[in-house]
């Protein structure tokens, strides 16, 4: 196990280029399981999550050949439907896979899925819409055994409880290869699922609607592999952002797509950060000290709950005082006590943190408890004063690549030690 060491309070500069997007690559990858054929994907980000995918895949009888970042799927010869335990318990994201196999096969055998400790995060909007298309689905032994009808997957008219990523990239997945016309209603609007509707269409699917809250696919008897490249990162994007903006540094940010990033920018430049974007670059420029800045997570376009703990970092040490409501997951804020060993004044209400600014925090041997919370935290480290040491930081490698590298190019002192296991 390992941890980062940071030595704060340096400001910092120069360029990054961003990496693919995981949450884009994910359900491309599981795509790619739909076609009976060869798929290349390029941009693929190197991380945990992924190489778990992988492992997956490789149980299921796919071939994978990857090199600097580029993937390809040989899908024509699946000799499992199963996705088991101890690979789907890693990561959540495994259960993407239930679509494809299912409409594919006619059957399928997954794991209920792990990931990170943020909330229950259930699939019961999954299961209700492969139902819904004819599946019959049977709980059992902590496994989801699908069967479609003797015809395969029928097209229907599903409505979503509340705008679930995962449950819209599943059932569009499925309904591809469905009979007739399937309507997906308050569906996901996330950029992902924009890039996944691409790469299916790519490979002969009819979707169209995607990054509106009606999505209709109409379904095809076959489809053939894709030649996709992944978009980057738009996370990774704000989080250095975030990096700029608690160091009161100068940061250019490589091969991003802006539209994606307007609810972070907004809140951002409210703070006190100037923009400025010039063709895929994106230049930080963040003031001496940063305004406090309310924020409420929300379903995209509003801002990301995968952004609330880097930008509660940066409030840490904002002027004044800001509100952070997280409306997404439960379990969100397991990084404010870690803050706090490091000097922030924060104070919980259930969903609402209170978020009082101190001119500067103070380094401290703090735990990563997810993979956003880890990189809170070294925000948070990065503009402390003195020596932090990030403990836990796997849940890092599920998401970043190479953060320590990235950062080190900025003049960041930081580096990756091996962590006492007690």
């Amino acid at each position: 196990m390992d941890k980062f060491v940071i030595e704060g309070g340096l400001k910092l500069e120069g360029e990054v280029a961003i990496s693919g997007s995981k949450n884009a690559a994910l359900p491309v990858l599981a795509a790619s399981l739909l076609a009976s054929d060869e798929s290349m994907i390029e941009n693929v980000p190197k991380l945990d999550d992924i190489h778990t995918l992988c492992q997956l895949f490789q149980k299921l009888g796919v071939k994978i050949v990857e090199d600097q970042g580029v993937m390809i799927l040989d899908t024509r010869n699946i000799t499992s439907v199963e996705a088991t335990y101890d690979i789907v318990r890693k990561m959540r994201a495994s259960v993407l896979v239930l679509g494809p196999l299912l409409a594919r096969f006619g059957k399928a055998r997954v794991s209920l899925p792990g990931g990170c400790a943020i909330g229950a995060r259930p699939i019961d909007m999954h299961l209700t819409g492969l139902e819904q298309m004819g599946a019959k689905i049977t709980l059992e032994h902590g496994y989801v055994d699908a069967v479609a009808p003797a015809g395969g997957l029928v097209g229907a008219r599903i409505v979503f409880d509340i705008p679930s990523v995962g449950a819209t990239e599943n059932l569009m997945m499925a309904a591809c290869l469905a009979q007739g016309t399937t309507l997906l209603e308050n569906a996901a609007r996330e950029p992902e699922i924009e890039e996944l509707a691409q790469a299916l269409n790519s490979m002969g699917a009819r979707v169209s609607g995607a990054g509106s809250s009606m999505i209709q696919i109409d379904g095809v008897s076959n489809l053939r592999g894709m030649h996709h490249r992944v978009g980057p990162d738009r996370i990774e994007t704000g989080t250095f952002i975030a990096v700029a903006a608690a160091t009161k540094s100068s940061l250019s940010l490589k091969d991003i797509r802006i539209g994606h990033l307007d609810a972070v920018i907004d809140h951002f430049q409210k703070a006190g950060c100037e923009f400025k974007v010039e063709g895929a670059n994106l230049l930080v420029q963040a003031p001496e000290r940063l305004k406090s800045v309310d924020i409420s997570t929300a379903p995209y376009p509003g801002f990301p709950t995968d952004m609330q703990a880097q930008f509660m970092a940066c409030m840490c040490i904002a002027n004044g005082t800001s509100h952070i409501e997280e409306h997404i997951w439960e379990n969100r804020f397991m990084h404010t006590l870690e803050l706090m060993r490091m000097g922030a004044d924060i104070s919980m209400h259930g969903n609402l943190a209170v978020v009082r600014g101190v001119p500067k925090l103070s380094g401290a041997p703090v735990m990563a408890t997810d993979l956003r919370a880890s990189a809170s935290l070294i925000i948070a480290a990065l503009a402390a004063e003195g020596v932090s040491e990030i403990l836990r930081i796997y849940h890092l490698d599920r998401g970043y690549v190479a953060l320590e590298k990235k950062l080190a190019q900025l003049g960041a002192r930081v580096r990756r030690e091996k962590q006492e296991v007690l």
